[in-house]
């Protein structure tokens, strides 16, 4: 056959062969959703030469000072978050500037867990984020590098 170009075999990485870095990123006045984006892109292993789509091959993140994360906007007022016990009435309501001041960690990880696959593959990518509220992190024996965003 003239004129045929046939692809080359694609590279595709096994879940052996994955290495795993560990990183901190300090989260103070940094606005949430691009902060989330830059963490679920590591999380999932895009930022990696060796991306395959269906394996994890994602690194850990470790996300300080989540209490001092940004919102643009009027979302402190008009951001809500929702969740249901499964009861009638179950109901409960909470704004952006309730999550901040009472949950900032749940918050970020919200943010960052809706970005993520929605499936098992998400949930095996989601495990690797661990979130703080504050400066200090209990993962120093893993000696994370510190990414500026």
């Amino acid at each position: 056959m003239k004129g045929i170009k046939y692809m080359k075999n694609t590279f595709m990485e096994k879940k052996e062969d994955v290495k795993r870095n560990w990183y901190v990123i300090d989260a103070t006045d940094l606005t949430l959703g691009r902060l989330a984006t830059k963490v679920a892109t590591i999380l999932r292993g895009k930022h990696k030469v060796t991306y395959t789509p269906h394996i994890d091959c994602g690194d850990y993140v470790i996300i300080t000072n989540a209490s001092k994360v940004k919102l643009t906007g009027n979302k402190l007022d008009d951001k809500m978050y929702y969740n249901h016990s499964g009861f009638p009435g179950g109901l409960r309501e909470r704004n952006a500037r309730e999550m901040v001041e009472k949950y900032p960690v749940e918050m970020v990880e919200r943010a960052v867990k809706g970005m993520l696959p929605h499936g098992p593959l998400g949930r095996q990518m989601y495990k690797k984020l661990f979130v703080f509220a504050g400066p200090e992190h209990d993962k120093q024996a893993q000696k994370p590098e510190t990414i500026t965003l």
